[in-house]
């Protein structure tokens, strides 16, 4: 479609906005949690309009304290409503981190089903040149705990349908808002479905089709495409399968692409150690193995903390140049 036949621009930050927007019209049990209400929500500056028009009840402005706006919502949550909370840099929702791993993540569990929780947790991922306090890439330690969704959308189009779905799921949510680009209000657009549209939870999507190795990007996609469009260039052709939520998995079209190219990169923004770069890997090797004619390998972030420079911010992240030397490499096995 065209911008003419259905279709219009958007921002990141813009499309999350339209889902909260169209699902709080939706679902009146719909409410946002955050401090800095009403200045800011999802690091956009200027919520005044959205909450004059669903209602400033809709909007509650809590003081600095993640712990408390994590339990209020978890509370909330089990009494009938949808809380959205606003935890703002994964760094400070380890303050919250009692709430969401064992009182949300296990309501469901020891109440024997009586209890649910359906809130969406919002961590805004990968703000650049901000310092070591704001930029921890914590969605492993997410993945790695029962009950809880782990969503982490790259485009402007999964935002808006991953959120909507999020905010349908009976069960909590933890989701990562893409600020590596830089981009979340004020850079690229993407058009998008004037229709109402959902993208489900536990779906991949590829991204480029390719038949010489498979790439897997997890909270990285924006650089692992200009690496794979430079291969491109050199006669590479890569597939590119992003997983878009990393709890549920969609394990399936990773293994359908691996068996249609033999080979595996995964890259993860995060650290390499016990993170979903290794389940990737590991999961591949435990049941498409025979498809595999090279060793899977991972590009990673160092196993270093996110300086505030922009030098050290810089090398504390996967490179474009780092991807294309692991495709090469992969490529360079022979069986």
């Amino acid at each position: 479609m065209t911008a003419q036949t259905g279709t219009h621009p958007v921002t990141y930050g813009e499309a999350v906005l339209e889902a909260l927007r169209e699902e709080a019209r939706r679902d009146s049990r719909i409410f946002v949690i955050g401090y800095y209400l009403p200045n800011m929500i999802f690091g956009y500056y200027g919520a005044e309009p959205l909450m004059g028009e669903l209602g400033e009840d809709r909007f509650m402005s809590s003081p600095v304290t993640e712990c408390s706006m994590a339990g209020a919502a978890v509370g909330a949550a089990m009494m009938g409503l949808r809380p959205v909370v606003d935890l703002m840099a994964p760094n400070f929702a380890y303050y919250a981190t009692d709430q969401l791993i064992n009182q949300a993540a296990k309501q469901r569990y020891t109440s024997g089903g009586q209890f649910s929780v359906p809130a969406v947790f919002v961590l805004h991922y990968g703000a650049r040149r901000s310092g070591t306090h704001h930029n921890d890439r914590s969605h492993p330690m997410y993945v790695q705990v029962p009950g809880l969704q782990v969503l982490a959308p790259c485009t402007p189009y999964d935002a808006k349908g991953l959120f909507k779905s999020a905010l349908r799921s009976e069960d909590p949510v933890i989701f990562f808002l893409d600020n590596i680009p830089g981009e979340r209000f004020g850079g690229r657009h993407q058009q998008i479905p004037d229709e109402e549209y959902l993208v489900p939870i536990g779906s991949a999507v590829v991204r480029r089709e390719g038949k010489d190795i498979t790439v897997v990007p997890i909270c990285w996609l924006h650089q692992t495409m200009e690496a794979v469009t430079q291969l491109e260039q050199e006669g590479i052709s890569a597939e590119v399968v992003e997983p878009r939520t990393l709890k549920p998995l969609d394990v399936a079209s990773i293994i359908r692409s691996v068996a249609k190219t033999g080979r595996l990169v995964v890259v993860d923004s995060a650290s390499p150690h016990s993170g979903t770069a290794s389940e990737v890997a590991a999961v591949v090797t435990e049941e498409a193995f025979s498809y595999l004619k090279a060793p899977i390998l991972r590009v990673t972030a160092p196993d270093v903390h996110v300086g505030f420079s922009a030098a050290l911010d810089d090398a504390a992240w996967p490179s474009k140049e780092r991807i294309v030397a692991a495709i090469k490499r992969c490529l360079s096995y022979q069986r």
